[in-house]
Formats: structure tokens, C-alpha cells, sequence
């Protein structure tokens, strides 16, 4: 036995506190060969007679008193050590660092935030939103880094969240003067609105229309705006287009394609996946979002407007 192995340290307390070495089995529930094995290699690893065996039971030597009472204090602050990080785990506590697109920090995060500070009221967050098309990477610094894009770096973990549903939409002032579209290579004689390619899908058939943007950005909130204002046409989020005091002055362009919907991720490096606050922040998202819970969702069902992680493949802005 090269290391000490933790379980042979375990089965010899239980045989100097039970006496014999069946007892100490049916008190581990292991055979009782198992517990006679575990003493005799500690002693081997320890070079000294912990135990004498007998007819009667086990008989503690001077060198196995003194190391019992070692092996007692080990374990009980292994276990205070364990109870700490149970109560960590129930109770985390310090500076939880986000980093997320500016869309996620304003209709999800914010929302959300106040619910989360009164479950667990020992945090503190920190939230640093940027553009949605910066495809920038985490710093050291940040606990969690919500991405619209899959990690290449396999040297992160990655938990996916549901993503959004989305279409494309103008107002009807913008129909009326500039025509609707009849097929996706339409859209490259009108004024559209976004950012990066759009993709288009109909079944098997996929359309990438060469389109020249009006206005390049990349905040979908814009992009309503700007759609509402009659400037032309912009893939919206379902949840988005579907809101009350808009859904009237929308109009749905080429419905019968869809553009790939917006995937969500949470990365966060490999040491940091059982951090007690970083898995209670991941665990409170997801009793959330995408669920009928969440706060985008305005109208409709969220199996409509929100899409499976575990069916979804990572999509741009």
C-alpha cells in the first residue's frame, strides 16, 4: 500500500472500538475477511502491531492506542470538514462573478435576481453584461460566463440552458410600402436589421440569403425598435414578439422558415463545478428558464418558444 487508503484507517476503528472483527464487520456491513485484511495492511503500511488477536477479540497495543486516538481526530475533522461544506452547499456565501450577454442580464437576470439574494442571502453578485456579438472569452476572475456560443475549450465545463425560438418580423407600415417577401431570397431586395448570417430553415431545406444589413447591431431589443419604427425587417425571439402592448404591430415575414434559434451555455472552469455558489446559481437558472417560469415569457407555451438544450446545436446571435 503505497498511499494510505482512508478505509482501512475506518476499519480499524470500528475493530478497536467494536472488539472483534465480526462486530466491526456487521458495523461497516463488510465481510468480516475484509475488516482482518484492512488491519493487517495498515499495519504492514505503519510497520508496527496495532492490534493482538485472540480467541476473545482484538487487543489494542500501546502503538495502536496511541494511533486510535489519531486516527479519531482525523476522522472527526474530516467529518466537521464535510458538515462545513454541506452547510457551504445550503448556505453559499462571498462574491458570485457573471459575466453574460446584455439581453440575458436584463430579461433574465434581473428579474430573477432579487428571488435568488432572498434564497441565499449570504452572496453577493457581481454582473458584467456585454454585447451578445463579442465573442469575447472569461477572464480569471469570473465564476460563471453565460455564452451564446459553444466552448471550444474543452478545459472548461459547459451546462446548457434552453435556448429561444425565434422569426422573423416587420411592422405592417413596412409591408405596406416595401412589399412582403415571398421566398428567403426576397429579403436581399429589402432593409433588414441584425447582425452575422442568417440562417434559414424549412424542413430539410436550409436558405442563407445573401442580406445586406441596414442597421448592424445586435441587441434583439433594438431590433425591435427599429422594426416597430417601419426600418424593416429583423429576426425577433418568439417570447419578444408575442408581448401584449407589441404582438398587434408585428407582423410575421416567410413563417413557415425558421431562423436557428439562440442557444444559451454557462461555462465555467473544471475546479469550479462543485463550488457551492456557482452550482446554486446554475441549479436556480434552471428552474427558471425555459420553463413556465420564466420571465420572457409573456404569452404563448414555453415548449413554443423556448427549445431543448439537449436537442439544440450552438447558434450565433
Amino acid at each position: 500500500m503505497n498511499a494510505l487508503d482512508l478505509n482501512v484507517v475506518r476499519c480499524f476503528v470500528a475493530a478497536a472500538h467494536a472488539g472483534t472483527m465480526t462486530a466491526a464487520a456487521k458495523d461497516l456491513n463488510l465481510p468480516t475477511s475484509t475488516v482482518s485484511r484492512s488491519v493487517t495492511r495498515l499495519e504492514k503500511h505503519l510497520k508496527v502491531l496495532l492490534v493482538r488477536r485472540s480467541s476473545k477479540g482484538v487487543l489494542l497495543t500501546d502503538s495502536g492506542k496511541e494511533y486510535l486516538q489519531s486516527c479519531k481526530r482525523a476522522l472527526r475533522a474530516l467529518k466537521e470538514g464535510s458538515e462545513l461544506l454541506e452547510s457551504q452547499r445550503s448556505n453559499p456565501s462571498g462574491v458570485l462573478k457573471i459575466a453574460c450577454p446584455i439581453t440575458m442580464a436584463r430579461d433574465v437576470l434581473s428579474p430573477l435576481l432579487k428571488e435568488f439574494l432572498l434564497r441565499y442571502p449570504q452572496l453577493r453578485v457581481e454582473v458584467e453584461p456585454y454585447a451578445s456579438g463579442w465573442d469575447q472569452e472569461p477572464g480569471e476572475d469570473i465564476d460563471i460566463f453565460f455564452k451564446l456560443r459553444a466552448p471550444r475549450d474543452t478545459g472548461r465545463r459547459v451546462r446548457a440552458f434552453p435556448g429561444t425560438a425565434r422569426g422573423l418580423f416587420a411592422s405592417h407600415s413596412y409591408l405596406a410600402t416595401a412589399g412582403t417577401p415571398a421566398v428567403p431570397e426576397d429579403l436581399v431586395k429589402h432593409s433588414c436589421i441584425g447582425a452575422g448570417i442568417w440562417t434559414l430553415t424549412r424542413g430539410k431545406r436550409v436558405e442563407t440569403p445573401d442580406v445586406l444589413f441596414r442597421v448592424v447591431a445586435s441587441d434583439p431589443g433594438m431590433h425591435l425598435k427599429l422594426v416597430l419604427d417601419g426600418v424593416g425587417i429583423a429576426i425577433l425571439p418568439l417570447w419578444m414578439a408575442m408581448q401584449a402592448e407589441v404582438r398587434n404591430a408585428l407582423v410575421p415575414v416567410l413563417p413557415q422558415w425558421r431562423p436557428q434559434p439562440i442557444s444559451v451555455c454557462a461555462i465555467f472552469s473544471a475546479p469550479s463545478r462543485l463550488t457551492p455558489k456557482v452550482q446554486a446559481l446554475l441549479d436556480f437558472l434552471a428552474e427558471y428558464m425555459g420553463t413556465h417560469r420564466d420571465p420572457r415569457l409573456h404569452a404563448g407555451k414555453p415548449d413554443v418558444l423556448f427549445t431543448d438544450p439537449s436537442r439544440m446545436s450552438a447558434a450565433g446571435p
